[in-house]
């Protein structure tokens, strides 16, 4: 018998069945990315990982998602939206059941991390 494995937006490989249970699938990374590229800075009209918030993904094979992420400036007016923004965009993933999202400060956000999409946006070249 042939088997094929099955892609999923946002996972990879399809979960598998068992006589137990099924399997969730695989979180990929492509797909926290994809997800934070849903969620923008309401002050810039560029998504936050093209902005370079997003610092580090961690993709644990129990389904937690940990992202670290900082904000433009300390006294951003987001800062408690946009990390719940994030979570809640990364919960509706498939596979994933937890998701801890920590803002961190150091280094310090500069416009240098922007992707060349988002200097583009922003008419920055």
């Amino acid at each position: 018998m042939n088997e094929t494995n099955t892609t999923v937006a946002g996972t990879s490989p399809a979960g598998s069945w068992s006589p137990s249970g099924s399997t969730p699938p695989k979180v990929t990374e492509d797909a926290v990315i994809a997800a934070c590229q849903n969620v923008y800075d309401p002050e810039i009209p560029v998504n936050i990982y093209d902005l370079g918030l997003i610092y580090a993904i961690s993709i644990e094979d129990d389904g937690l998602v940990r992202v670290e992420m900082t904000l433009t400036a300390p006294g951003c007016p987001a800062a408690q939206e946009l990390p719940m923004q994030v979570r809640e965009a990364i919960m509706a993933i498939e596979g994933v059941k937890e998701c801890d999202i920590e803002v961190v400060w150091d280094p310090p956000w500069d416009p240098s991390r922007m992707s060349d999409d988002a200097r583009l946006a922003l008419n920055l070249f």
